[in-house]
C-alpha cells in the first residue's frame, strides 16, 4: 500500500512511562513517514491517553483490550480481525519474540505489520535504538509533549491550593521505579532547605550553601512562613509508590502534591523554573514538555537513559547514588531558577 493510501497507523508498545517518552521521537518519525495519516497508540491506557492529543498521536487504545488477548487465546471470536483490520500499517514493539503472536497479528489484518524489539540493541540512547528499529536516522531526538489548556488549568489549581509561587518554582520528583535509583528522600528535603529562605528562592547561591547544615547531619529544620499568604517556591510531587516518604517532606514544611494524573504532572513541570528528579519516568515526562532541570543518576547509564527534550537537562551521576552531595544539586538548580528570574 502506498503511503498516500495509509489513513490509520497503529503503534503497539508495552512499556512504562519513561520507555514511552523514549519512543516519542519514533512516533514523530512515523507520523512524518505517513503524512496525513492518523497515528494511534496501543499501550497501557493511562499512557496512551497521556500522549493522545498532546503529540502526533491522535487516539489511544488499551493494550489490555480483549482484541489483544484474543491473539494469545486458543479460541477466537473475530474481535481481533475486526479491530486490527481497520489499520493500514502496524508497528508492534510488543511480543516481537513470540512467533504465535506475530503470526496471529499478521493474520488479523491485511496491512503491513513490522515487529521491533521492546529493548533495542546497540549502543547509544534507547531513543536512537527505537528510531533505527523502524529504519529512521537517530539525529532527531524530539520527544515533545504539549500540555493542553485543561492540563495547565488543572496544574494552576493544584499549585494555588498548595500556595506555590509559579514565578520561581522548583518541582521535586523524589521517586522512581526502583529504590536503587533513588537519591535519599531526606537529601531532597535538605535541598529545599538550601534553596529556600522562608518562601523565596535565594538569589545568592553561595550564602545559601555556606549557611546550610550538612544533609548528613539529619533532617532539615521546617521552613517557616511569615503569614497565611506566604508563597512556597518548591513543591514535591509524589506518585502512589512514594507514600512512605511523604512524612519527610511534611516535617520539613515542604508542600506535597499527590494523586495527580499524568497530564497535570506534565503541566506543572512545564510552568516551573526547574525540576529535580531521579532517573525516572516522570523525569522523562518533564523533559518532554520542555522543562529544564537536574536528573540524578546512580546505577543506570545516562548515555542510554538520559531524558531528552527541548529544555536543558544537567546530569549528576555517582555510585552509590547517595554520594551525590546536596550542595552539587543546589548549585546546578539555581542557575535555572536565576535564569527565569532575569
Amino acid at each position: 500500500m502506498r503511503s498516500a493510501e495509509i489513513r490509520r497507523v497503529l503503534v503497539i508498545f508495552p512499556g512504562a512511562l519513561g520507555d514511552l517518552m523514549c519512543l516519542m521521537p519514533t512516533l514523530a518519525a512515523i507520523s512524518r513517514r505517513h503524512p496525513g495519516a492518523s497515528v494511534e497508540l496501543m499501550a497501557r491506557f493511562e499512557l496512551a491517553r497521556l500522549v493522545a492529543g498532546r503529540s502526533v498521536v491522535a487516539r489511544a487504545h488499551s493494550i489490555d483490550a480483549r482484541e489483544v488477548g484474543e491473539l494469545f487465546a486458543d479460541q477466537t471470536s473475530g474481535d481481533a480481525r475486526r479491530f486490527f483490520g481497520e489499520f493500514d500499517r502496524i508497528y508492534s514493539f510488543f511480543a516481537s519474540d513470540d512467533g504465535r503472536f506475530r503470526g496471529r497479528l499478521a493474520a488479523a489484518t491485511d496491512a503491513e505489520v513490522s515487529f521491533h524489539s521492546f529493548r533495542p540493541s546497540g549502543e547509544g540512547h534507547v531513543s536512537e535504538g527505537y528510531l533505527r528499529a523502524v529504519g529512521e536516522g537517530a539525529s532527531m531526538l524530539d520527544a515533545r509533549l504539549e500540555p493542553t489548556a485543561d492540563d495547565l488549568a488543572a496544574a494552576a489549581r493544584a499549585l494555588a491550593e498548595s500556595k506555590c509561587d509559579v514565578s520561581n518554582l522548583v518541582v521535586i520528583f523524589p521517586g522512581s521505579g526502583s529504590p536503587g535509583k533513588n537519591w535519599p528522600a531526606d537529601r531532597f528535603a535538605a535541598l529545599v532547605s538550601m534553596l529556600t529562605k522562608r518562601s523565596g528562592i535565594l538569589r545568592a547561591a553561595d550564602s545559601a550553601l555556606n549557611d546550610s547544615r550538612s544533609p548528613r547531619a539529619g533532617p532539615p529544620a521546617p521552613l517557616s512562613a511569615t503569614s497565611d499568604d506566604a508563597r512556597h517556591s518548591a513543591v514535591v510531587v509524589l506518585g502512589p509508590a512514594e507514600a512512605s516518604i511523604e512524612p519527610i517532606f511534611r516535617a520539613a514544611g515542604v508542600p506535597v502534591l499527590k494523586d495527580l494524573d499524568l497530564p497535570t504532572v506534565a503541566a506543572i513541570a512545564s510552568v516551573a523554573s526547574a525540576f529535580v528528579a531521579n532517573d525516572s519516568g516522570v523525569a522523562h515526562l518533564a523533559a518532554a514538555v520542555g522543562a529544564s532541570g537536574v536528573v540524578i543518576f546512580g546505577p543506570t547509564d545516562p548515555v542510554r537513559w538520559r531524558p531528552v527534550g527541548s529544555g536543558q537537562i544537567d546530569i549528576l551521576r555517582r555510585e552509590p547514588i547517595d554520594s551525590v552531595e546536596t550542595r552539587e544539586v543546589a548549585t546546578a538548580l539555581l542557575k535555572f531558577v536565576e535564569r527565569r528570574q532575569r
